[in-house]
């Protein structure tokens, strides 16, 4: 298929828009029409589709359900790392795991993308939670993204993907793998064995009937509106245990949006 020149007006950036805020709660703002354009034309290149109303018309209809998904893939940016943002781990090893009394051991990773928030917390409770393999623990891993969820069950990444990590945590944890071109490394399974994986839409209903000792939501309300935003962290500390903690970015403190969470120290709150 020669490659179509893709226009989108503003009427269909609209439209997008709609679509991928009632699915997501992601909010497209003006001023984004050139990244939905670039990332939309990416995307119908790979389904060999020709225009943006082709594939309006795609998503909107039976057969294109399972587009949507494809869709957010292109639109957001899966933008991770390990260890990403230590501060709250650092918090976590010195402030929250000495405190944790005996009994269910809850964490979740709300937007766990290709799998290095959920690892890294395993691998933090690997090496600061004494006798852990008599605890009951479990780390909750969850994303919209099916493409992304794949790459955590899997749990390979690259060199470069693993390059900030120290050595003596990368040999502890992982197991070298040979992948032509390259090399990469595969999370060892005491470590995955702790780490429940499963698709959520943070949008729709959430199946899980227990409480959470530590939530993180880092990186990811900076798509939503205030509204949305509202609604998710009340959400968050209904499936919080007294005095659990919840994590957010921290360029995503919680100013302006009203909650019932105590601060502690920046991107870091209590309930």
């Amino acid at each position: 298929m020669a490659l179509v020149s893709v226009e989108l007006n503003s009427r269909q950036f609209k439209k997008i828009s709609r679509i991928v805020y009632d699915y997501s709660g992601i909010d497209l703002k003006s001023g984004k029409e050139a990244l939905v354009k670039a990332r939309l034309a990416k995307r119908l290149r790979t389904i060999e589709m020709a225009s943006i109303e082709e594939y309006i018309r795609y998503i909107e209809s039976a057969e294109g359900t399972n587009e949507l998904g494809n869709m957010l893939d292109v639109m957001t940016t899966n933008k991770t790392s390990f260890f990403r943002e230590m501060a709250h781990f650092n918090y976590m090893k010195e402030e929250i795991l000495p405190k944790l009394k005996n009994g269910k051991i809850r964490f979740w990773s709300a937007a766990c993308s290709s799998g290095e928030e959920p690892y890294s917390i395993a691998i933090s409770l690997m090496e600061n939670l004494r006798r852990i393999e008599s605890k009951d623990v479990l780390i909750l891993a969850t994303d919209i993204s099916k493409s992304m969820l794949e790459k955590v069950k899997g749990a390979v990444y690259s060199e470069e993907n693993t390059r900030g990590l120290p050595k003596e945590i990368l040999y502890k944890y992982f197991t070298k793998v040979r992948k032509n071109p390259g090399v990469f490394y595969k999370v060892k399974d005491n470590v995955r064995s702790i780490v429940r994986v499963a698709w959520l839409n943070l949008m729709e209903k959430w199946p899980m009937k227990g409480t959470f000792n530590i939530i993180f939501c880092r990186n990811v309300m900076i798509y939503f509106d205030r509204l949305t935003q509202e609604k998710l962290i009340n959400r968050f500390y209904d499936y919080l245990e007294p005095g659990g903690y919840l994590f957010v970015g921290h360029s995503e403190g919680l100013s302006g949006v009203k909650h019932k969470f105590n601060y502690v120290k920046p991107a870091t709150y209590r309930k």
